[in-house]
């Protein structure tokens, strides 16, 4: 067993981060350049925070790069997993972040809308692991860590579309967990609410906002919380981890 005092650290290792240039994915690639991984920041049209971002981390010592890319389409998967292990070698830890929310009474939901979120919050993770896992098969090692959602656990009314794709994400987390075990380790994330743009109490209805912090610890997580969950299932510390769901949720769901 690798010395408890050093098991954080990601030195070695290229992690790949999709919805990298704000929120849970921002403070994930930030966390990840501190302990010491090269980091891709994979975005969408979101060039200027995502620079921002590489440069933060250039500044402190680290290597990071940015790429554009729509990961719920195939053919910018695979530029993005090809590009990315060019600049900064194979890539070790991949981390699912990308996602879209929204609030619509189900009855009023179009065959749009439900596309989009299953494409862009389901459809990403099942691109990304086809494109990825093949090299961490090849070398026997990996890590991949899925954004999932306490929705996909309760469900809402009003997120039919989101709670359904977070749910798959939660299903597909198990699925390949048990077919790429036990070299690579595959698990899920389902935060509470955590207070980022997509989250944005603008953007929120009243009703929203309340149900939100209807929790027992009654606020939003920054985001910075749920990295740190992050960096722990990409440690060694979590060897053992396999097809979980860890819920940095405030109390939203108690399994």
């Amino acid at each position: 067993m690798n010395d408890p005092g050093t098991t954080m650290s990601l030195h070695g290792r290229h992690a790949l981060v999709t919805g990298a240039a704000s929120g849970i994915g921002r403070a994930t690639a930030l966390l990840f350049a501190r302990a010491g991984a090269a980091v891709t920041v994979a975005h969408l049209a979101r060039a200027d925070e995502a620079q921002a971002l590489v440069a933060e981390i250039v500044a402190s010592g680290g290597r990071a790069q940015a790429i554009d890319a729509d990961v719920s389409r195939s053919a910018d998967v695979a530029s993005l997993v090809a590009t990315s292990a060019a600049a900064l070698g194979p890539i070790d830890v991949l981390v699912n972040c990308a996602g879209i929310i929204q609030q619509k009474p189900f009855l009023e939901t179009s065959d749009d809308d439900w596309r989009r979120m299953l494409d862009t919050d389901l459809g990403s993770v099942f691109l990304m692991c086809r494109a990825v896992l093949p090299g961490m098969v090849q070398r026997g090692d990996g890590v991949v860590i899925n954004i999932a959602s306490d929705l996909g656990i309760l469900g809402r009314a009003e997120f039919a579309p989101y709670s359904a794709a977070k749910a798959g994400v939660i299903g597909l987390t198990r699925a390949l967990a048990r077919e790429f075990a036990p070299a690579i380790r595959i698990n899920a994330i389902a935060p509470g609410p955590v207070d980022t743009q997509m989250l944005s109490t603008a953007s929120m209805s009243a009703e929203w906002i309340a149900k939100e912090k209807d929790i027992p610890q009654a606020r939003f997580a920054a985001p910075e919380e749920i990295a740190a969950t992050a960096l722990f299932l990409a440690s060694d510390l979590a060897r053992f981890y396999c097809g979980q769901v860890l819920g940095p949720n405030g109390g939203s769901v108690m399994p």
